[in-house]
Protein backbone atom coordinates (compact mmCIF):
# COMPACT_ATOMS: atom_id res chain seq x y z
CA UNK A 1 0.00 0.00 0.00
CA UNK A 2 1.56 3.08 -0.99
CA UNK A 3 2.63 5.78 1.96
CA UNK A 4 0.33 9.19 1.65
CA UNK A 5 0.12 12.44 4.07
CA UNK A 6 -2.59 11.87 6.55
CA UNK A 7 -4.77 13.92 7.42
CA UNK A 8 -5.04 14.06 11.39
CA UNK A 9 -8.64 13.44 12.44
CA UNK A 10 -10.03 16.01 14.89
CA UNK A 11 -12.80 15.10 17.01
CA UNK A 12 -16.01 16.74 16.23
CA UNK A 13 -16.97 18.96 19.17
CA UNK A 14 -20.21 18.89 20.31
CA UNK A 15 -22.10 21.70 19.77
CA UNK A 16 -24.32 21.88 23.12
CA UNK A 17 -23.76 21.05 26.35
CA UNK A 18 -23.44 17.19 26.53
CA UNK A 19 -26.36 15.02 28.09
CA UNK A 20 -26.12 13.86 31.57
CA UNK A 21 -26.37 10.59 31.55
CA UNK A 22 -27.90 8.48 34.97
CA UNK A 23 -27.27 4.91 35.17
CA UNK A 24 -30.72 4.02 35.10
CA UNK A 25 -31.31 5.68 32.04
CA UNK A 26 -28.21 3.98 30.06
CA UNK A 27 -29.74 0.85 31.46
CA UNK A 28 -32.74 1.41 29.86
CA UNK A 29 -30.90 1.91 26.27
CA UNK A 30 -29.45 -1.38 26.82
CA UNK A 31 -33.31 -3.29 27.23
CA UNK A 32 -34.56 -1.77 24.35
CA UNK A 33 -35.30 -3.73 21.41
CA UNK A 34 -32.43 -4.52 19.35
CA UNK A 35 -33.33 -3.11 16.30
CA UNK A 36 -34.95 -0.17 17.76
CA UNK A 37 -31.62 0.34 19.88
CA UNK A 38 -29.31 -0.29 16.31
CA UNK A 39 -31.85 2.61 14.34
CA UNK A 40 -31.15 5.12 16.88
CA UNK A 41 -27.09 4.63 17.26
CA UNK A 42 -27.32 4.43 13.17
CA UNK A 43 -29.07 8.00 12.93
CA UNK A 44 -26.67 9.33 15.43
CA UNK A 45 -23.53 7.90 14.38
CA UNK A 46 -24.62 9.40 10.44
CA UNK A 47 -25.23 12.93 11.83
CA UNK A 48 -21.58 13.21 12.79
CA UNK A 49 -19.87 10.73 11.00
CA UNK A 50 -19.19 9.13 7.38
CA UNK A 51 -20.67 5.78 8.04
CA UNK A 52 -18.54 3.81 5.87
CA UNK A 53 -14.85 5.35 7.23
CA UNK A 54 -13.06 3.54 9.79
CA UNK A 55 -9.93 4.94 10.93
CA UNK A 56 -7.05 2.83 11.47
CA UNK A 57 -4.82 2.67 14.51
CA UNK A 58 -2.10 0.40 15.46
CA UNK A 59 -0.83 -0.57 18.97
CA UNK A 60 2.08 -1.57 20.08
CA UNK A 61 3.95 -2.56 23.55
CA UNK A 62 6.86 -0.40 23.95
CA UNK A 63 7.55 -2.75 27.39
CA UNK A 64 6.27 -5.90 28.10
CA UNK A 65 5.51 -8.04 31.33
CA UNK A 66 5.88 -7.36 34.87
CA UNK A 67 3.77 -5.18 35.79
CA UNK A 68 2.76 -4.17 39.41
CA UNK A 69 -0.59 -4.10 39.02
CA UNK A 70 -2.86 -7.07 39.92
CA UNK A 71 -5.47 -6.11 37.07
CA UNK A 72 -7.55 -9.79 37.21
CA UNK A 73 -7.64 -9.51 32.94
CA UNK A 74 -4.22 -8.43 32.61
CA UNK A 75 -1.69 -11.13 31.18
CA UNK A 76 0.74 -8.70 31.83
CA UNK A 77 0.68 -8.35 35.39
CA UNK A 78 3.47 -10.10 37.35
CA UNK A 79 1.29 -11.12 40.05
CA UNK A 80 -0.16 -13.89 37.29
CA UNK A 81 1.35 -16.60 35.60
CA UNK A 82 0.15 -16.27 32.43
CA UNK A 83 3.48 -16.62 30.63
CA UNK A 84 4.58 -13.23 29.34
CA UNK A 85 7.87 -12.86 29.40
CA UNK A 86 9.41 -9.45 31.10
CA UNK A 87 10.90 -7.38 28.38
CA UNK A 88 12.68 -4.25 28.62
CA UNK A 89 11.90 -1.63 26.54
CA UNK A 90 12.02 -1.06 23.17
CA UNK A 91 14.81 0.96 21.87
CA UNK A 92 13.36 4.10 19.70
CA UNK A 93 14.91 3.13 16.42
CA UNK A 94 12.31 -0.43 16.93
CA UNK A 95 9.42 1.56 18.19
CA UNK A 96 10.22 3.85 14.40
CA UNK A 97 10.16 0.58 12.10
CA UNK A 98 7.57 -0.67 13.70
CA UNK A 99 5.47 2.72 13.13
CA UNK A 100 6.51 3.13 9.64
CA UNK A 101 5.44 -0.26 8.70
CA UNK A 102 2.21 0.20 10.50
CA UNK A 103 1.82 3.63 7.79
CA UNK A 104 2.23 1.68 5.23
CA UNK A 105 0.10 -0.81 5.65
CA UNK A 106 -3.07 2.12 6.17
CA UNK A 107 -2.87 3.11 9.91
CA UNK A 108 -2.84 6.56 10.51
CA UNK A 109 -2.59 6.89 14.49
CA UNK A 110 0.19 4.83 16.18
CA UNK A 111 -0.26 3.96 19.74
CA UNK A 112 2.52 2.64 21.99
CA UNK A 113 1.70 1.14 25.96
CA UNK A 114 3.73 0.14 28.30
CA UNK A 115 3.51 -2.59 31.11
CA UNK A 116 3.81 -0.89 34.40
CA UNK A 117 1.97 1.59 37.08
CA UNK A 118 3.86 4.70 36.09
CA UNK A 119 6.79 5.85 34.34
CA UNK A 120 9.76 6.66 35.61
CA UNK A 121 12.09 9.68 34.74
CA UNK A 122 14.42 7.47 32.44
CA UNK A 123 11.42 5.84 31.21
CA UNK A 124 10.03 9.05 30.45
CA UNK A 125 13.28 10.67 28.64
CA UNK A 126 12.65 7.36 26.12
CA UNK A 127 8.96 7.47 25.54
CA UNK A 128 9.04 11.31 24.79
CA UNK A 129 11.79 10.82 21.68
CA UNK A 130 9.32 7.94 20.52
CA UNK A 131 6.53 10.31 20.20
CA UNK A 132 8.33 12.65 18.62
CA UNK A 133 9.99 10.55 16.10
CA UNK A 134 6.11 8.40 15.15
CA UNK A 135 4.95 12.42 15.34
CA UNK A 136 7.90 13.24 12.71
CA UNK A 137 6.41 10.61 10.25
CA UNK A 138 2.92 11.94 10.24
CA UNK A 139 1.39 10.02 12.27
CA UNK A 140 -0.98 11.07 15.13
CA UNK A 141 0.41 9.22 18.30
CA UNK A 142 -1.60 7.84 21.58
CA UNK A 143 0.19 6.23 24.54
CA UNK A 144 -0.98 4.36 27.68
CA UNK A 145 1.83 4.42 30.09
CA UNK A 146 -0.49 3.61 33.34
CA UNK A 147 -0.68 6.82 35.91
CA UNK A 148 0.43 9.78 34.89
CA UNK A 149 1.64 13.42 37.23
CA UNK A 150 1.76 16.82 36.57
CA UNK A 151 5.15 16.89 34.82
CA UNK A 152 4.67 13.85 32.75
CA UNK A 153 1.45 14.87 31.18
CA UNK A 154 3.57 18.50 30.19
CA UNK A 155 6.37 16.17 29.11
CA UNK A 156 3.96 14.30 26.78
CA UNK A 157 2.22 17.51 25.27
CA UNK A 158 5.36 19.57 24.65
CA UNK A 159 6.71 16.26 22.51
CA UNK A 160 3.50 16.60 20.99
CA UNK A 161 1.24 13.32 21.75
CA UNK A 162 -1.82 13.58 20.42
CA UNK A 163 -4.18 11.15 22.34
CA UNK A 164 -3.75 9.74 25.81
CA UNK A 165 -5.32 5.95 26.49
CA UNK A 166 -6.05 5.46 30.27
CA UNK A 167 -9.20 3.01 30.39
CA UNK A 168 -11.59 3.07 33.24
CA UNK A 169 -12.17 -0.60 32.97
CA UNK A 170 -15.39 -1.15 34.14
CA UNK A 171 -18.07 0.84 36.57
CA UNK A 172 -16.94 2.21 39.45
CA UNK A 173 -19.16 -0.55 41.74
CA UNK A 174 -17.38 -3.44 40.30
CA UNK A 175 -13.87 -1.98 40.12
CA UNK A 176 -12.55 -3.51 43.18
CA UNK A 177 -13.51 -6.81 41.74
CA UNK A 178 -10.79 -6.77 39.52
CA UNK A 179 -8.15 -4.34 40.40
CA UNK A 180 -7.08 -3.62 44.63
CA UNK A 181 -4.07 -1.93 43.48
CA UNK A 182 -4.91 0.91 42.27
CA UNK A 183 -8.07 3.08 42.82
CA UNK A 184 -10.62 4.33 40.54
CA UNK A 185 -9.78 8.12 41.33
CA UNK A 186 -6.40 7.33 40.46
CA UNK A 187 -7.62 6.72 36.56
CA UNK A 188 -10.08 9.68 37.17
CA UNK A 189 -7.11 11.90 38.42
CA UNK A 190 -4.58 10.85 35.58
CA UNK A 191 -7.92 11.42 33.17
CA UNK A 192 -7.70 14.57 34.45
CA UNK A 193 -4.67 15.91 34.12
CA UNK A 194 -4.35 14.73 30.86
CA UNK A 195 -7.35 17.18 30.32
CA UNK A 196 -5.85 20.03 31.33
CA UNK A 197 -2.24 19.66 29.48
CA UNK A 198 -4.63 20.17 26.59
CA UNK A 199 -4.37 16.38 25.11
CA UNK A 200 -7.56 14.62 23.59
CA UNK A 201 -8.22 11.64 26.06
CA UNK A 202 -8.81 7.63 25.11
CA UNK A 203 -10.85 5.52 27.63
CA UNK A 204 -13.16 3.18 27.41
CA UNK A 205 -13.11 -0.63 29.49
CA UNK A 206 -13.90 -3.88 28.73
CA UNK A 207 -17.21 -6.04 29.10
CA UNK A 208 -17.34 -9.67 29.75
CA UNK A 209 -15.75 -9.40 32.86
CA UNK A 210 -18.70 -10.71 34.91
CA UNK A 211 -20.07 -7.54 35.10
CA UNK A 212 -23.99 -7.24 35.38
CA UNK A 213 -25.97 -5.36 33.08
CA UNK A 214 -26.18 -2.22 35.75
CA UNK A 215 -22.73 -2.27 35.86
CA UNK A 216 -22.39 -2.49 32.36
CA UNK A 217 -24.41 0.89 31.94
CA UNK A 218 -22.31 2.53 35.04
CA UNK A 219 -19.29 2.35 33.02
CA UNK A 220 -20.71 3.71 29.98
CA UNK A 221 -22.23 6.84 32.03
CA UNK A 222 -19.09 7.17 34.10
CA UNK A 223 -17.30 8.17 30.86
CA UNK A 224 -20.04 9.93 28.86
CA UNK A 225 -20.52 11.95 32.19
CA UNK A 226 -17.00 13.28 31.62
CA UNK A 227 -16.62 17.24 30.90
CA UNK A 228 -16.12 16.56 28.62
CA UNK A 229 -16.21 12.91 27.31
CA UNK A 230 -13.79 10.86 25.81
CA UNK A 231 -13.23 11.82 22.19
CA UNK A 232 -12.00 7.83 21.61
CA UNK A 233 -13.66 5.17 23.19
CA UNK A 234 -11.91 1.73 23.14
CA UNK A 235 -14.92 -0.55 24.00
CA UNK A 236 -12.73 -4.01 24.27
CA UNK A 237 -14.32 -7.55 24.55
CA UNK A 238 -12.59 -9.94 27.62
CA UNK A 239 -10.01 -11.97 26.33
CA UNK A 240 -9.64 -14.97 28.32
CA UNK A 241 -5.85 -16.05 29.06
CA UNK A 242 -5.33 -18.79 30.64
CA UNK A 243 -2.72 -17.91 34.49
CA UNK A 244 -5.16 -14.99 34.78
CA UNK A 245 -8.00 -14.77 37.30
CA UNK A 246 -10.88 -14.30 34.37
CA UNK A 247 -9.58 -17.09 32.85
CA UNK A 248 -13.09 -18.96 33.45
CA UNK A 249 -15.48 -15.81 33.35
CA UNK A 250 -18.94 -17.12 31.15
CA UNK A 251 -18.22 -15.53 27.70
CA UNK A 252 -20.27 -12.37 27.24
CA UNK A 253 -23.24 -12.84 24.25
CA UNK A 254 -21.60 -11.34 21.04
CA UNK A 255 -25.02 -9.06 20.67
CA UNK A 256 -24.72 -7.87 24.04
CA UNK A 257 -21.55 -6.44 22.77
CA UNK A 258 -22.89 -4.96 20.06
CA UNK A 259 -25.21 -3.44 22.39
CA UNK A 260 -22.58 -1.64 24.51
CA UNK A 261 -21.18 -0.39 21.28
CA UNK A 262 -24.61 0.81 20.46
CA UNK A 263 -25.17 2.41 24.02
CA UNK A 264 -21.52 4.09 23.45
CA UNK A 265 -22.81 5.67 20.46
CA UNK A 266 -25.67 7.34 21.48
CA UNK A 267 -24.21 8.61 24.78
CA UNK A 268 -21.10 10.04 23.30
CA UNK A 269 -22.44 11.24 19.60
CA UNK A 270 -19.01 13.00 18.17
CA UNK A 271 -16.43 10.29 20.05
CA UNK A 272 -14.59 7.76 17.98
CA UNK A 273 -16.24 4.29 19.45
CA UNK A 274 -13.20 1.96 18.71
CA UNK A 275 -13.55 -1.76 18.10
CA UNK A 276 -11.18 -3.18 20.40
CA UNK A 277 -9.26 -6.26 22.08
CA UNK A 278 -11.69 -9.73 21.44
CA UNK A 279 -12.10 -8.54 17.74
CA UNK A 280 -10.08 -11.73 16.98
CA UNK A 281 -12.73 -13.96 18.32
CA UNK A 282 -15.85 -11.88 16.61
CA UNK A 283 -17.05 -13.17 13.13
CA UNK A 284 -17.38 -11.11 10.26
CA UNK A 285 -21.26 -10.51 11.08
CA UNK A 286 -20.44 -9.47 14.63
CA UNK A 287 -17.95 -6.85 13.55
CA UNK A 288 -20.33 -5.77 10.79
CA UNK A 289 -23.20 -5.10 13.56
CA UNK A 290 -20.39 -2.94 15.49
CA UNK A 291 -19.94 -0.87 12.71
CA UNK A 292 -23.60 -0.44 12.38
CA UNK A 293 -24.39 0.29 15.53
CA UNK A 294 -21.38 3.51 15.85
CA UNK A 295 -18.06 1.40 15.62
CA UNK A 296 -15.53 3.59 13.63
CA UNK A 297 -12.37 2.83 14.88
CA UNK A 298 -9.80 -0.33 14.95
CA UNK A 299 -7.00 -1.64 16.46
CA UNK A 300 -5.17 -2.71 13.34
CA UNK A 301 -2.67 -5.05 13.09
CA UNK A 302 -0.77 -8.13 13.78
CA UNK A 303 -0.75 -7.80 17.77
CA UNK A 304 -2.82 -6.07 20.47
CA UNK A 305 -0.35 -5.76 23.58
CA UNK A 306 -0.02 -9.33 24.94
CA UNK A 307 -3.01 -10.83 22.54
CA UNK A 308 -3.53 -11.57 18.92
CA UNK A 309 -5.40 -9.29 16.78
CA UNK A 310 -7.23 -9.80 13.12
CA UNK A 311 -4.33 -9.74 10.43
CA UNK A 312 -4.39 -6.82 8.08
CA UNK A 313 -5.28 -9.09 5.15
CA UNK A 314 -8.37 -9.91 7.14
CA UNK A 315 -9.36 -6.56 8.07
CA UNK A 316 -8.77 -5.36 4.70
CA UNK A 317 -11.06 -7.82 2.60
CA UNK A 318 -14.00 -7.34 5.65
CA UNK A 319 -14.15 -3.54 4.82
CA UNK A 320 -13.79 -4.43 0.88
CA UNK A 321 -17.16 -6.57 1.67
CA UNK A 322 -18.52 -4.33 3.95
CA UNK A 323 -18.06 -1.13 1.10
CA UNK A 324 -15.60 0.57 4.58
CA UNK A 325 -12.29 2.34 3.86
CA UNK A 326 -9.97 3.67 5.94
CA UNK A 327 -10.99 7.34 6.63
CA UNK A 328 -7.67 9.05 5.78
CA UNK A 329 -8.00 7.11 2.19
CA UNK A 330 -11.59 9.25 1.42
CA UNK A 331 -10.46 12.96 3.12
Amino acid sequence: MQTQTVEFIRPVKPKTTPQRWSVEAVEELFKLPFSDLMFRAQQIHREHFDPNAVQLSTLLSIKTGGCSEDCGYCPQSAFHDAGVENRKMLEVSEVVRAAKAAQEAGADRFCMGAAWREPSKEDMESVVEMVKAVRGLGMETCATLGMLNDEQTEQLRVAGLDYYNHNLDTSPEFYGDIISTRDYQDRLDTLERVRKAGMHVCSGGIVGMGEDLTQRAGLVAQLANMEPYPESVPINNLVKVEGTPLADTADLDPLDFVRTIAVARITMPTARVRLSAGRQQMSDAIQALCFLAGANSIFYGDQLLTTGNPDVERDRALMDKLGMYPFAEKH
